[in-house]
Protein backbone atom coordinates (compact mmCIF):
# COMPACT_ATOMS: atom_id res chain seq x y z
CA UNK A 1 0.00 0.00 0.00
CA UNK A 2 1.34 3.58 -0.87
CA UNK A 3 0.82 6.42 1.07
CA UNK A 4 -0.15 8.96 -0.82
CA UNK A 5 -0.45 12.75 -0.37
CA UNK A 6 -2.99 15.23 -2.63
CA UNK A 7 -3.49 18.58 -3.20
CA UNK A 8 -4.71 21.26 -5.56
CA UNK A 9 -4.89 25.17 -5.94
CA UNK A 10 -8.82 25.44 -6.02
CA UNK A 11 -9.33 24.45 -2.37
CA UNK A 12 -10.48 21.58 0.00
CA UNK A 13 -13.48 21.27 -1.44
CA UNK A 14 -13.46 21.40 -5.05
CA UNK A 15 -15.15 18.50 -7.16
CA UNK A 16 -11.69 17.38 -9.04
CA UNK A 17 -9.79 16.79 -5.50
CA UNK A 18 -12.65 15.11 -4.26
CA UNK A 19 -12.90 12.38 -7.32
CA UNK A 20 -9.03 12.55 -7.35
CA UNK A 21 -8.68 11.42 -3.75
CA UNK A 22 -11.70 8.80 -4.75
CA UNK A 23 -9.80 7.08 -7.21
CA UNK A 24 -6.43 7.47 -5.76
CA UNK A 25 -7.85 5.68 -2.87
CA UNK A 26 -7.93 1.83 -5.23
CA UNK A 27 -4.10 2.45 -4.91
CA UNK A 28 -3.45 3.26 -0.96
CA UNK A 29 -3.53 5.54 1.63
CA UNK A 30 -4.39 9.35 0.53
CA UNK A 31 -4.00 11.61 3.04
CA UNK A 32 -5.78 15.27 1.58
CA UNK A 33 -3.94 18.57 2.56
CA UNK A 34 -4.73 21.95 0.48
CA UNK A 35 -5.39 25.78 0.93
CA UNK A 36 -9.52 26.23 2.42
CA UNK A 37 -9.99 28.68 -0.77
CA UNK A 38 -8.95 29.17 -4.32
CA UNK A 39 -5.40 29.90 -4.94
CA UNK A 40 -4.47 29.85 -8.58
CA UNK A 41 -1.68 31.29 -10.53
CA UNK A 42 0.34 31.11 -7.61
CA UNK A 43 2.73 29.00 -9.29
CA UNK A 44 5.64 27.67 -6.63
CA UNK A 45 5.14 30.15 -4.26
CA UNK A 46 5.84 29.39 -0.12
CA UNK A 47 4.84 31.12 3.21
CA UNK A 48 8.00 32.62 4.75
CA UNK A 49 7.01 36.27 7.08
CA UNK A 50 3.44 34.76 8.17
CA UNK A 51 2.40 31.46 10.19
CA UNK A 52 0.47 28.61 8.62
CA UNK A 53 -2.96 27.65 10.55
CA UNK A 54 -3.81 23.92 9.75
CA UNK A 55 -7.25 22.45 10.60
CA UNK A 56 -8.57 19.02 10.39
CA UNK A 57 -11.67 18.27 8.18
CA UNK A 58 -13.78 16.08 6.22
CA UNK A 59 -14.48 15.20 2.60
CA UNK A 60 -16.87 12.97 1.55
CA UNK A 61 -13.97 9.73 0.68
CA UNK A 62 -13.67 6.95 3.02
CA UNK A 63 -10.58 6.38 4.76
CA UNK A 64 -8.84 9.70 3.88
CA UNK A 65 -7.74 12.04 6.23
CA UNK A 66 -8.16 15.76 5.25
CA UNK A 67 -6.64 18.86 6.48
CA UNK A 68 -7.06 22.56 5.49
CA UNK A 69 -4.30 25.30 5.56
CA UNK A 70 -3.95 29.11 5.27
CA UNK A 71 -0.72 28.20 3.20
CA UNK A 72 -0.04 27.57 -0.25
CA UNK A 73 -0.44 24.44 -2.74
CA UNK A 74 3.28 24.37 -2.33
CA UNK A 75 3.62 25.11 2.02
CA UNK A 76 0.56 21.89 1.82
CA UNK A 77 3.02 19.76 0.30
CA UNK A 78 6.18 20.69 2.58
CA UNK A 79 3.99 20.52 5.52
CA UNK A 80 2.31 16.98 4.43
CA UNK A 81 6.52 15.45 3.63
CA UNK A 82 8.02 17.13 6.51
CA UNK A 83 5.96 17.01 9.12
CA UNK A 84 1.94 15.99 8.92
CA UNK A 85 2.59 12.54 7.71
CA UNK A 86 4.10 9.77 9.80
CA UNK A 87 6.38 9.42 6.78
CA UNK A 88 7.17 10.89 3.54
CA UNK A 89 4.94 9.92 0.80
CA UNK A 90 5.20 7.92 -1.62
CA UNK A 91 3.68 9.73 -4.57
CA UNK A 92 2.29 13.30 -4.50
CA UNK A 93 -1.16 14.11 -6.35
CA UNK A 94 -2.11 17.65 -7.67
CA UNK A 95 -5.49 18.68 -8.92
CA UNK A 96 -7.57 17.69 -10.59
CA UNK A 97 -7.49 21.37 -11.67
CA UNK A 98 -10.03 22.51 -13.20
CA UNK A 99 -8.46 24.42 -16.65
CA UNK A 100 -5.38 22.99 -18.34
CA UNK A 101 -1.93 23.14 -17.41
CA UNK A 102 -0.29 23.03 -20.64
CA UNK A 103 2.21 25.32 -22.72
CA UNK A 104 3.17 28.13 -21.52
CA UNK A 105 0.50 27.87 -18.29
CA UNK A 106 2.24 25.77 -16.74
CA UNK A 107 4.95 28.35 -15.07
CA UNK A 108 1.98 30.28 -13.09
CA UNK A 109 0.22 26.71 -12.38
CA UNK A 110 0.03 26.74 -8.64
CA UNK A 111 -1.15 22.58 -9.43
CA UNK A 112 1.97 22.44 -10.93
CA UNK A 113 3.91 24.05 -8.53
CA UNK A 114 3.02 21.80 -5.96
CA UNK A 115 3.61 19.20 -7.74
CA UNK A 116 7.58 20.24 -8.42
CA UNK A 117 7.46 20.62 -4.33
CA UNK A 118 6.73 17.00 -4.08
CA UNK A 119 9.33 16.25 -6.71
CA UNK A 120 11.77 18.48 -4.42
CA UNK A 121 10.69 16.52 -1.50
CA UNK A 122 12.21 13.39 -3.19
CA UNK A 123 8.70 12.10 -4.34
CA UNK A 124 7.26 10.90 -7.30
CA UNK A 125 4.48 13.61 -8.32
CA UNK A 126 1.89 13.87 -11.37
CA UNK A 127 -0.23 17.13 -12.03
CA UNK A 128 -3.87 16.98 -12.98
CA UNK A 129 -6.11 19.11 -15.08
CA UNK A 130 -9.12 19.15 -17.38
CA UNK A 131 -11.06 21.94 -19.13
CA UNK A 132 -13.30 24.58 -17.64
CA UNK A 133 -16.23 23.75 -19.76
CA UNK A 134 -17.83 21.20 -17.24
CA UNK A 135 -16.76 17.95 -19.08
CA UNK A 136 -15.30 15.55 -15.90
CA UNK A 137 -16.35 12.02 -18.38
CA UNK A 138 -12.79 12.17 -19.70
CA UNK A 139 -10.88 12.53 -16.29
CA UNK A 140 -13.18 10.21 -14.46
CA UNK A 141 -12.60 7.67 -17.51
CA UNK A 142 -9.11 7.45 -17.52
CA UNK A 143 -8.11 8.61 -14.39
CA UNK A 144 -7.70 5.02 -12.83
CA UNK A 145 -6.40 3.63 -15.71
CA UNK A 146 -3.59 6.15 -15.64
CA UNK A 147 -2.94 6.25 -11.91
CA UNK A 148 -2.11 2.46 -12.20
CA UNK A 149 0.05 3.23 -14.82
CA UNK A 150 2.09 6.61 -13.52
CA UNK A 151 1.91 5.50 -9.54
CA UNK A 152 4.65 2.62 -10.78
CA UNK A 153 6.94 5.09 -12.03
CA UNK A 154 10.10 5.94 -10.31
CA UNK A 155 10.35 10.11 -8.81
CA UNK A 156 12.69 11.99 -10.64
CA UNK A 157 14.95 15.03 -9.78
CA UNK A 158 12.62 18.55 -10.36
CA UNK A 159 10.72 16.48 -12.60
CA UNK A 160 6.92 15.69 -12.49
CA UNK A 161 4.45 13.89 -14.76
CA UNK A 162 1.98 16.52 -16.19
CA UNK A 163 -1.73 14.79 -17.30
CA UNK A 164 -4.32 16.99 -18.99
CA UNK A 165 -7.88 15.96 -19.96
CA UNK A 166 -9.66 17.26 -22.98
CA UNK A 167 -12.76 19.55 -22.03
CA UNK A 168 -15.23 17.55 -24.58
CA UNK A 169 -17.69 14.33 -24.34
CA UNK A 170 -16.11 11.46 -23.64
CA UNK A 171 -17.30 9.93 -27.30
CA UNK A 172 -15.34 12.31 -28.87
CA UNK A 173 -12.40 11.61 -26.86
CA UNK A 174 -9.30 9.93 -29.13
CA UNK A 175 -7.56 8.21 -26.36
CA UNK A 176 -4.31 9.24 -24.59
CA UNK A 177 -1.13 10.47 -26.24
CA UNK A 178 2.44 10.01 -23.83
CA UNK A 179 5.85 11.57 -24.16
CA UNK A 180 4.21 15.44 -24.88
CA UNK A 181 6.31 18.22 -24.72
CA UNK A 182 5.63 21.50 -23.27
CA UNK A 183 3.91 23.63 -26.05
CA UNK A 184 5.72 26.91 -26.89
CA UNK A 185 2.19 28.74 -27.63
CA UNK A 186 0.44 29.92 -24.75
CA UNK A 187 -3.62 28.64 -24.27
CA UNK A 188 -4.70 33.02 -23.72
CA UNK A 189 -3.16 35.56 -24.69
CA UNK A 190 -3.54 38.22 -22.09
CA UNK A 191 -4.51 41.51 -21.98
CA UNK A 192 -5.98 43.85 -19.27
CA UNK A 193 -8.83 46.25 -19.27
CA UNK A 194 -9.26 49.48 -17.50
CA UNK A 195 -12.30 49.13 -15.21
CA UNK A 196 -12.07 52.50 -13.67
CA UNK A 197 -9.82 55.51 -13.33
CA UNK A 198 -9.91 58.24 -10.67
CA UNK A 199 -8.73 61.93 -11.11
CA UNK A 200 -5.78 61.25 -9.30
CA UNK A 201 -4.10 58.57 -11.18
CA UNK A 202 -5.48 55.33 -10.10
CA UNK A 203 -6.52 52.95 -12.36
CA UNK A 204 -7.91 49.77 -11.59
CA UNK A 205 -7.70 46.86 -14.50
CA UNK A 206 -9.02 43.61 -15.03
CA UNK A 207 -7.13 40.46 -16.98
CA UNK A 208 -9.03 39.29 -19.92
CA UNK A 209 -7.49 36.70 -22.90
CA UNK A 210 -8.04 35.84 -26.52
CA UNK A 211 -8.18 31.91 -26.81
CA UNK A 212 -5.55 30.60 -28.92
CA UNK A 213 -5.67 27.49 -31.21
CA UNK A 214 -2.23 26.88 -32.86
CA UNK A 215 0.11 24.53 -31.35
CA UNK A 216 3.12 22.54 -32.43
CA UNK A 217 2.33 18.91 -33.57
CA UNK A 218 3.74 16.46 -30.42
CA UNK A 219 2.97 19.05 -27.51
CA UNK A 220 0.36 18.85 -24.85
CA UNK A 221 -1.54 21.73 -26.00
CA UNK A 222 -1.72 20.21 -29.96
CA UNK A 223 -2.87 17.24 -27.88
CA UNK A 224 -5.86 18.86 -25.83
CA UNK A 225 -6.59 21.20 -29.22
CA UNK A 226 -7.02 17.66 -31.14
CA UNK A 227 -9.17 15.56 -27.92
CA UNK A 228 -6.90 13.34 -26.70
CA UNK A 229 -5.94 13.19 -23.49
CA UNK A 230 -2.13 14.63 -22.61
CA UNK A 231 0.56 12.96 -21.03
CA UNK A 232 4.16 13.93 -20.19
CA UNK A 233 7.03 14.88 -17.97
CA UNK A 234 8.25 18.39 -17.13
CA UNK A 235 11.28 19.58 -15.82
CA UNK A 236 12.06 22.46 -13.17
CA UNK A 237 15.73 23.00 -14.30
CA UNK A 238 18.03 25.11 -11.85
CA UNK A 239 19.49 28.69 -12.85
CA UNK A 240 23.20 26.71 -13.04
CA UNK A 241 21.32 24.24 -15.92
CA UNK A 242 19.92 26.39 -17.67
CA UNK A 243 22.70 28.89 -17.97
CA UNK A 244 25.03 25.01 -18.81
CA UNK A 245 22.31 24.52 -21.65
CA UNK A 246 22.64 28.16 -23.55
Amino acid sequence: MKNILITNDDGIYADGIIRLARAASAFGKVWVIAPKEQRSGGSHSITLHDSIDVYPTTIPVLGTKAFYSTGTPADCVRLGCTTLLPEKPDAVLSGINLGYNAATDIQYSATAGAAFEGAFQGCLSIAFSEGTNGYSEVADRFLPKLLEELLSEQPCDNEIINVNFPGCPLAECKGILRNRTVSHSMIFRDSYKVLWELPNGAVRYEVEGTYQENAEEGSDLRALFDKYVSVGRVRNMSWEQHYNSL
